[in-house]
C-alpha cells in the first residue's frame, strides 16, 4: 500500500481564523478606546490642578466618585429626569471643588507642596468613608443616554454609550482647549501656572485661579463618572482604581501636558484592554502600574513632557 499523503488545510477555516482575530482585536480597540477616554478625562483633571498650584490633588479620585453617585441619587431617589441630573450633578461637584480648596488648601498653615498633598490624600480617605456611609456599599446603575441597542463598527460590537464617551470626551478636550488659548481667563491661568510672582504683579488673583482650577478639575472628574457610570455601574469606590489609572495616564503623556493626558489615556486604555482580551483578564489592573514603573524609570517626563533641565 502506498503511503496516504497529508490532507492539506482547507484555507477557508484558516480565513475564519483570521476574521475571527481582526474582530476580537477591533473590539478590543474600540473597549479599549472607550475606558482610555475616561482615563484621558481624569488625566486632564489631575493636570489642571498641577498646573496651577503644583500639587497632585488625590480628591480628583472622589470627584469621579461624587459625579456618579450624586447623578444616581438625584435620578433615582428625586424622580429628577437625567437630562436635568447630570448637569445638576456636575454643578455639585464643581462647588465641592471649589469648596475644597478655600477651605482646606487656601487656609493650610503650611504652603508646602508635601503636605498640600498629604491634605488631599486625607480629604479623599474622609469622602470616601462619608460616601459609605450615605450610600452604603451597593453599586448605583444609570440608564445609557440613549438606548442600549448595540451598533456593528469595523467587525466591533458597542453599545451607543461608547459612543456617548467618545464625543463628550472630544467636547471637553476641545472647550479646554479654547478655553486655556482663547479665553482672557484662561491665559491667566496659564501665566500663574508659569510665574505665579509675575502674574500677581501684573495684577493675576493667583489664588483665584487655583480656586477655578479646584473647580474646574471638580468639573471634569464629575463629567467622567457620570458617562461610565451607565457601563460599569458606580459605587461609593468606583473612584479611587480609576483615579489612580488616570494619574498613570497623566504620567505616560507628561504630567500636566493635556495633549499628553488625552495621549496617555488612550494609549493606557488601548493596552490595557488588549492585554485583558489576548492575555488574560486577570493582568488587567496592573498593566497601568507596570507601564507606570516604566515610564518613571525610562522617561519620567513621559511622551509629550519636557525634560527637567538643571541649571548649574
Amino acid at each position: 500500500m502506498g503511503e496516504s499523503k497529508p490532507r492539506a488545510v482547507p484555507w477557508k477555516p484558516r480565513l475564519f481564523c483570521v476574521m475571527t482575530l481582526l474582530d476580537n482585536f477591533s473590539q478590543f480597540v474600540f473597549s479599549g478606546l472607550t475606558t482610555g477616554s475616561i482615563y484621558a478625562l481624569i488625566a486632564i483633571g489631575f493636570g489642571v490642578v498641577h498646573n496651577a498650584s503644583g500639587i497632585m490633588n488625590l480628591v480628583q479620585c472622589e470627584f469621579i466618585t461624587l459625579g456618579g453617585m450624586i447623578t444616581a441619587t438625584f435620578y433615582t431617589f428625586a424622580g429628577i429626569p437625567l437630562a436635568v441630573s447630570i448637569p445638576s450633578a456636575i454643578i455639585t461637584v464643581t462647588l465641592i471643588g471649589a469648596l475644597f480648596e478655600r477651605s482646606a488648601i487656601r487656609t493650610a498653615r503650611s504652603q508646602q507642596v508635601v503636605i498640600l498633598i498629604f491634605i488631599t490624600i486625607g480629604a479623599s480617605i474622609f469622602i470616601k468613608g462619608l460616601a459609605l456611609i450615605v450610600w452604603g456599599s451597593d453599586p448605583f446603575v444609570l440608564p445609557p443616554f440613549s438606548g442600549n441597542e448595540p451598533i456593528h463598527i469595523l467587525g466591533a460590537t458597542i453599545v451607543p454609550q461608547n459612543l456617548w464617551v467618545f464625543a463628550i470626551t472630544i467636547s471637553v478636550v476641545t472647550a479646554l482647549h479654547f478655553f486655556f488659548k482663547k479665553s482672557i481667563t484662561g491665559k491667566a491661568m496659564r501665566a500663574a501656572c508659569c510665574n505665579r510672582r509675575a502674574a500677581a504683579l501684573a495684577g493675576i488673583s493667583v489664588n483665584r485661579m487655583i480656586l477655578l482650577s479646584f473647580a474646574m478639575s471638580g468639573a471634569v472628574g464629575a463629567v467622567a463618572g457620570i458617562i461610565i457610570a451607565p457601563i460599569t455601574t458606580t459605587s461609593y469606590d468606583v473612584g479611587f482604581m480609576l483615579g489612580l489609572k488616570g494619574f498613570s495616564a497623566a504620567v505616560l503623556g507628561g504630567y500636566g501636558s493635556m495633549p499628553g493626558a488625552v495621549l496617555g489615556g488612550l494609549l493606557l486604555g488601548v493596552m490595557e484592554s488588549l492585554a485583558a482580551g489576548l492575555i488574560s483578564s486577570a493582568y488587567k489592573n496592573a498593566v497601568a502600574f507596570i507601564i507606570l514603573l516604566l515610564v518613571l524609570f525610562i522617561r519620567p517626563s513621559g511622551l509629550l513632557g519636557e525634560p527637567e533641565t538643571e541649571r548649574v
